[in-house]
């Protein structure tokens, strides 16, 4: 037990950071089915904003909310904008979006580089978020223990808007079937663009929840973004209940692999396990049921 406990806690703490890069894309790809190799990037520009609000108000909780609010903004008007200007005009070309998104993934890491340097920033994390945290007489980092705190909540409130609103009815509907819900009055353009703003937003907040951990460069989003695409396949294309199995089990599989050998080994045995997984079971956990009519 003073071995497992601590690598189930490890597990969760890797399957929510999984969760946090992995949950807009799932949204995003899931309903447009847009291979967004810039979703990374928008991990990168959340992370800045908690590098720069850190920067002007201090490592305090008021900069860590306010950076959640503003990182949210930026990244989504940045896939907005991103959905407006080309992949508004790709929705038949699903391949093309993914030549495209990685072109724009480089110009955003060049214009990061420009402004920011090529070299590593911190963001000041709030003091409380840099002491150990102690459960059952083990000590945790705070900072992992926010970002499963935050991971919930971000599924929590994506479920309630999928479940409770006429957005997440309309978002599902054109998930589901495109061409019934356009016929049946629904502006698909209008929520396509809603929800890439969503699911670009929600990687904005990963970024800033991630930038706790790890240091900003301009690559920041090149170490999660293969990660991410795992947990969306893995769990069911378009399917949170899915992305959220899959990426608790695979982070408690990375922590698991990664205790006798190490993190890269960890990593490259995640890959396998996903591949190997998906031999058997191609549609993922979680697979949208439909009717046969044959």
């Amino acid at each position: 037990m003073n071995m497992l406990f601590p690598q189930i806690v490890a597990g969760l703490s890797n399957g929510s950071i999984l969760l946090l890069a992995a949950l807009g894309l799932s949204l995003t790809f899931g309903q447009m089915g847009v291979i967004n190799n810039a979703h990374g990037e928008f991990m990168m520009a959340g992370a800045y904003t908690a590098y720069v609000m850190s920067s002007l108000i201090g490592g305090n909780a008021a900069s860590l909310a306010l950076a959640l609010v503003v990182g949210f903004v930026v990244a989504g008007l940045l896939g907005l904008l991103l959905d407006v200007l080309l992949l508004e005009r790709m929705r038949t070309r699903p391949l093309d979006t993914l030549l495209v998104t990685f072109g724009v993934s480089l110009v955003l890491q060049q214009i990061a580089r420009d402004i920011f340097g090529s070299t590593g920033v911190y963001a000041q994390a709030p003091e409380a978020l840099t002491k150990p945290v102690t459960i059952f007489g083990y000590s945790f980092p705070a900072a992992r223990l926010f970002i499963f705190i935050l991971a919930i909540v971000c599924v929590a409130a994506l479920y309630a808007v999928l479940k409770l609103t006429p957005l997440g009815r309309q978002i599902r509907a054109t998930s589901e079937n495109r061409d019934l819900a356009e016929v049946s009055g629904i502006s698909t353009k209008a929520v396509d663009h809603v929800t890439f703003f969503i699911g670009s937003g929600i990687a904005g907040v990963a970024g800033v929840a991630l930038s706790l951990l790890n240091s900003i460069s301009y690559n920041f989003g090149t170490s999660f973004i293969v990660q991410a695409f795992l947990v969306v396949v893995a769990g069911g294309v378009g399917q949170l209940k899915g992305a959220v199995i899959a990426s608790f089990v695979l982070g408690l599989c990375q922590s698991a692999v990664e205790l006798p050998t190490s993190s890269s080994i960890a990593q490259m045995s995640v890959f396998l396990i996903v591949v190997i997984f998906l031999q058997f079971r191609p549609q993922g956990l979680v697979a949208i049921r439909s009717r046969n009519l044959a």
